[in-house]
């Protein structure tokens, strides 16, 4: 029952596709829909495969300075199947917020910022153990560190000296180490330093009355008196009561100098409406994280600036309205949900009720199920993770023409964690068999799936068939076709359909067994022999035409015209023989084109003198 209850601040598992890992969400809200529905609206954090391989590099980068800083050489000492696992381990926390439907959650899982004085193995040792130290802006494509890292060392710590001897000096010039703002030994009396400070307010309400700007934020005579009777004005009335020793006259005159009357402002009265309202916009988008504040909602304001705003923002009743409707949104949204534990069947289960047979000798391929079933892809091949070839169920995983699988524990490791257990060659590490980019039997394919280039296979196989294959495929011919089969090798061919045809149709055949054709495969050594006694005759030369005829004293001869009797090309319609250069006879309708062109070739193959000799007689 715990377990399956989620409440604002789990760290979740969602599952969007049933193909690909889990996401991974930090719960912020849960709200109730119109039709009854419960969604979360959940803080993303990012994978190291969803993020770019650019920014990859920066994290790598950014985790060996972490550890040359920590002075840990734990991460190097690790195994590499460690490491890899360890790299499905990280994340990036994103500002990124998104509404989810409550009933895709599968589970719950441990977030938690990289710790220093942690081992990085203690997360491998966890289940559903995370970590993350640099956040992803997926609008900005840009890694950042988290500013929740503890600051540790001389960086940030100061040195403490040792504790003075009773009795003992100190030689450092405490004038130089600190400065005295008030001193409360004064001749002033509490009554006459009030006093002065009433006089500083009526001052500064003055002083407000005069100034254009004022007047148009503070209309009125009572909000310029507020105003004027903030802190800015007290301090620096202190402080001119200060500097001029304490002297009333004195310190009088110096509010009221030459120019006018001084006027002091603060953060609280600099700022205009239109920056207040995107100020708190900006709190409720970041929190306070004052630096994304400034650099995305006000980068005209210093970050001193900010800051000194949002602590006195904190007194106005601006705030106290806002915390207000916060505490009663608080109270009308949902604490906690209960999600049931998801039971339905995976789409990429694969079904465990077909044998796998092998089918024209690919291990690797579609088995053909029962009738009318559609082929079960990857029966026979090996888990892609641990390589293993039993488990007691199985998931199609990767491109689909690859037909890879996994198996369970596989399977929800690549849920859980994005990533096989062990390295794959696509990691720059060992490869293991039944890889992503390699076919059944070792051809290396494109993408598509086409073969690239031809390798040697990785074992050559013989098929041999026993006697009822081929008493089956003579009963059977008119089911089996086999010529159209050999033109057509990758359809599969319904083996449990022919095999019941067979067992039909052989009672009713005579007892005396059909006449098989005898087949004598000859040695090897005489076949050798033989060819090297009947070598491949010599190709003839082609005619050279000659070259040295004169055709400026040749007169044209008007030959008779081509006919291609219809046929799309000149070669008409030739028999096999022809088509692929052997001896057989030629067609009787293109007995007149073979002439011509035997007989052109045989004029281009005369002298040249007789050439001419017939050319004179022509003429």
């Amino acid at each position: 029952m715990a377990a399956n209850m989620y409440r604002v601040g789990d760290y979740v598992y969602f599952e969007n596709s049933s193909s690909n890992p889990l996401l991974i969400r930090r719960i912020e809200e849960l709200n109730k829909t119109a039709n009854g529905n419960v969604e979360a609206k959940v803080v993303c954090f990012y994978r190291r495969r969803d993020i770019s391989s650019t920014l990859i590099a920066l994290a790598d980068k950014h985790a060996r300075e972490l550890e040359e800083e920590m002075e840990n050489p734990e991460m190097a000492d690790l195994p590499e199947k460690q490491k890899h696992q360890l790299r499905h381990r990280e994340l990036f926390l994103s500002r990124q917020l998104e509404s989810l439907p409550a009933t895709h959650i599968r589970g719950k899982c441990c977030v938690t910022l990289l710790n220093e004085t942690e081992a990085l193995k203690s997360y491998l040792d966890r289940e559903d153990a995370f970590f993350y130290s640099l956040v992803y802006d997926p609008q900005q494509k840009t890694l950042l560190a988290d500013k929740g890292e503890i600051r540790v060392g001389n960086k940030y710590q100061a040195d403490i000296t040792d504790l003075l001897n009773e009795g003992e000096d100190d030689g450092r010039e405490l004038e130089k180490l600190e400065e005295k703002v008030w001193d409360p030994n004064s001749s002033l009396t509490e009554k006459q330093i009030d006093q002065f400070l009433v006089v500083a307010r009526s001052v500064g309400t003055f002083a407000r009355a005069l100034d254009c700007s004022s007047s148009v934020r503070q209309p009125s005579l009572h909000m310029s008196a507020a105003a004027a009777s903030r802190d800015i004005t007290l301090f620096h009335a202190m402080d001119t009561l200060h500097a001029t020793g304490y002297d009333m006259t004195r310190a009088i005159a110096a509010l009221v100098p030459q120019g006018g009357p001084v006027l002091c402002r603060d953060e609280m009265e600099e700022w205009s409406a239109s920056e207040a309202n995107l100020f708190e916009e900006a709190l409720e988008k970041y929190g306070k994280d004052f630096t994304d504040i400034q650099q995305d909602f006000l980068p005209w304001k210093s970050l001193t600036s900010i800051i000194e705003y949002y602590y006195m923002w904190k007194t106005t009743d601006r705030y106290v309205q806002q915390k207000r409707l916060k505490a009663a949104e608080a109270e009308s949204k949902l604490k906690q949900v209960y999600i049931p534990n998801y039971n339905k069947p995976n789409p990429n289960q694969l079904s465990n009720n077909v044998k796998p047979a092998l089918m024209n000798g690919a291990a690797g391929a579609g088995v053909p199920g029962p009738p009318g079933s559609a082929p079960t892809p990857g029966l026979g091949r090996a888990c892609e993770s641990c390589y293993t070839s039993s488990s007691y169920q199985w998931y199609s995983w990767g491109p689909p023409n690859m037909q890879c699988r996994l198996c369970a524990s596989c399977w929800t490791y690549w849920k859980k964690y994005g990533g096989l257990k062990m390295p794959t060659r696509l990691d720059g590490e060992r490869p293991g068999p039944n890889r992503n980019n390699m076919s059944p039997h070792g051809l290396p394919l494109r993408h598509s799936g086409s073969p690239k280039f031809a390798v040697k296979t990785r074992q050559a196989f013989y098929l041999q068939t026993n006697g009822l294959t081929r008493i089956t495929r003579r009963l059977c011919m008119d089911i089996i076709r086999p010529r159209y089969l050999a033109r057509h090798p990758y359809l599969p061919v319904n083996t449990a359909a022919i095999k019941a045809e067979c067992a039909l149709r052989l009672p009713d055949r005579p007892k005396k067994p059909l006449p098989m054709k005898p087949v004598e495969r000859k040695p090897l050594e005489s076949v050798v022999r033989y060819l090297e006694a009947h070598p491949c005759p010599a190709k003839p030369d082609p005619p050279i035409r000659g070259a040295s005829i004169s055709t400026g004293s040749l007169t044209p001869i008007k030959a008779s015209p081509i006919l291609n009797n219809g046929s799309p090309t000149i070669l008409g319609k030739r028999t096999y023989e022809q088509h692929n250069g052997l001896d057989g006879s030629k067609s009787k309708a293109l007995a007149p084109q073979w002439d011509i062109m035997a007989k052109r070739m045989s004029e281009a193959a005369r002298p040249s003198a007789s050439l001419q000799d017939e050319v004179h007689e022509l003429d």
